[in-house]
């Protein structure tokens, strides 16, 4: 692996906050199933970016 294909610190924080903010959007919503719904989505796409197909890893 190349250094440059290592997380930074400071990414590694970012994502963190994210998962954070995240989170207390699920906990606030007037609908936590529609938030929660979002939410996969937004990490559904994130994943595909990357190569990750969700299908391998969806509950069945």
């Amino acid at each position: 692996m190349k250094e440059s294909d290592y997380v930074s610190d400071k990414e590694m924080i970012m994502n963190v906050i994210d998962s954070y903010a995240n989170l207390q959007r699920i906990k606030a919503a007037e609908d936590s199933e529609k938030e929660i719904d979002y939410q996969l989505r937004l990490l559904k796409a994130k994943l595909e970016s990357i190569g990750i197909k969700t299908s391998d890893i969806d509950l069945q």
